[in-house]
């Protein structure tokens, strides 16, 4: 997968419900990408007529797979970055004790010195050092806090022996600074898996996600701690929305996964919601994927969804059709299309026959996208589906961006320029960077009793 930067669009009312949806349309406009987008996943909040709009307008000259409900998504980065934020809101008072302790610290070397001889003394077993945090971006404010939460004790003597020390954090503030690091440290993992290069993420995120929409609501209605409940009530409000928006293309994707299927789902859904509500949720998903198998029987050489192939260095290629021709030129596609829908009304279909076969075993450097490429004679359709929607992106940022807090915005130099020349400046800049080598995938340790 690739991520490149297409336009820099600058909108006069961006306020407007129908701002962004047009924005997207121009782009794809001049990209030639009418009929061949599958989905669009967006960084910022919209309104309600917003996405309205825009899953209207991308309608008309898209595929509109599942009545639609594939083609908008939300950013995981930006709802974890403001679920975050809801957390440190909540939790404002005992952070700022703990950031000044850590300035306090850091303001002199003898200082510095004083607290590590302190830590030797009482032998802390920490190799974390202190660091001031950059309040824009949350993971040093999470790293700060977990690192000062394992030194807790060296505050505590420093307290007793330094006069000018003041108000350094109670118990009470230790516990609660505890409960915090605990729950942004699932989200930190989270977003781990976003800062390497693009990959296929949709089923290592649903690994994750899940889980923390089961943890925060389990937290929220925590009744015995107050201050934990209190935390995540509104973080557990926020991160729902984003689940509830994401969870149906994310529990397609891990049943394209021959590991999962439809039994990570099932288990999933039953751990959230419940053997009697959880039925209805697995219905939708095994309906859906159906339904979405026969609408791409029913236009297997849409331009979308061409053929693939292999080049002679083994590459995987695309393999144009020309005015609904097929490879051999022969005018056959429809038949094609016949043979398929005939064939699978008097046997079983290639989903049914997928999903029938055992699971795979469960490894983690498990290529699922590779698995269908060497499957794809096997599974001509499914693996057509396979590679669309396991590359529906889950993040509109790049890695070095996953964990801030507040939106970029241009200088004022930019923004004096002409709109063609900012446009130029950023897009050259990022087509021009060499891209980045893929690293290994992120391992997920996984301990699902299937």
């Amino acid at each position: 997968m690739h991520r490149k930067l297409l336009n820099v669009i600058r909108q006069p009312y961006p306020e407007s419900d129908t701002a962004f949806s047009h924005s997207v349309s121009a782009c794809l406009s001049d990209w030639g990408m009418d009929g061949k987008l599958i989905s669009v996943t967006i960084n910022q909040p919209l309104s309600e007529a917003s996405v309205d709009n825009l899953r209207a307008l991308l309608s008309v000259k898209n595929p509109l797979l599942l009545d639609g409900q594939l083609l908008v998504g939300g950013c995981l980065a930006r709802s974890l970055s403001t679920i975050v934020q809801d957390g440190l809101a909540f939790a404002q008072g005992v952070v700022k004790k703990v950031r000044d302790s850590v300035k306090y610290v850091k303001t002199s070397e003898s200082l510095e010195e004083k607290f590590n001889e302190i830590k030797q003394t009482h032998q802390v077993p920490s190799s974390k050092k202190l660091e001031i945090d950059d309040q824009t971006r949350w993971n040093t404010t999470y790293e700060m806090l977990s690192s000062a939460l394992e030194l807790k004790k060296v505050f505590t003597k420093l307290g007793e022996s330094d006069p000018d020390y003041k108000d350094p954090p109670s118990e009470e503030d230790w516990s609660q600074i505890q409960t915090l690091c605990q729950t942004l440290k699932q989200l930190f993992d989270i977003a781990n898996i976003l800062t390497v290069p693009p990959t296929t993420k949709t089923i290592a995120v649903f690994h994750e996600v899940w889980k923390v929409q089961l943890d925060l609501a389990r937290s929220a209605n925590n009744k015995e701690n107050q201050f934990l409940s209190g935390m995540t009530k509104s973080m557990y409000e926020n991160f729902d929305k984003y689940w509830k928006s994401t969870c149906y293309i994310l529990a397609i994707a891990v049943v394209m996964d021959p590991r999962f299927k439809m039994k990570l789902v099932e288990f999933t859904f039953v751990k959230i919601y419940g053997e009697e509500r959880a039925a209805s949720f697995i219905k939708i998903v095994d309906e859906g994927i159906h339904e979405l198998f026969h609408e791409y029987l029913s236009f297997p050489m849409h331009s979308t969804h061409g053929s693939y192939g292999e080049d002679e260095n083994g590459q995987s290629v695309k393999i144009e059709d020309s005015e609904g021709m097929d490879s051999n030129g022969l005018g056959l596609s429809d038949f094609d299309a016949y043979i398929m829908e005939t064939t699978s009304q008097l046997s079983k279909t290639e989903l049914d026959q997928y999903l029938e076969e055992s699971l795979l075993p469960r490894v983690h450097d498990f290529d699922v996208v590779g698995w269908w490429k060497l499957n794809r004679i096997k599974y001509p359709t499914l693996s057509k589906m396979a590679r669309d929607v396991l590359s529906v992106p889950v993040c509109t940022v790049p890695g070095n961006m996953v964990f801030d807090t507040v939106r970029r915005e241009m200088d004022s130099y930019r923004s004096s320029l002409r709109s063609e020349t900012v446009e130029a400046l950023i897009c050259a800049k990022d087509w021009l960077q060499p891209e980045k080598l893929e690293g290994p995938a992120p391992v997920i340790k996984m301990e699902i009793p299937i």
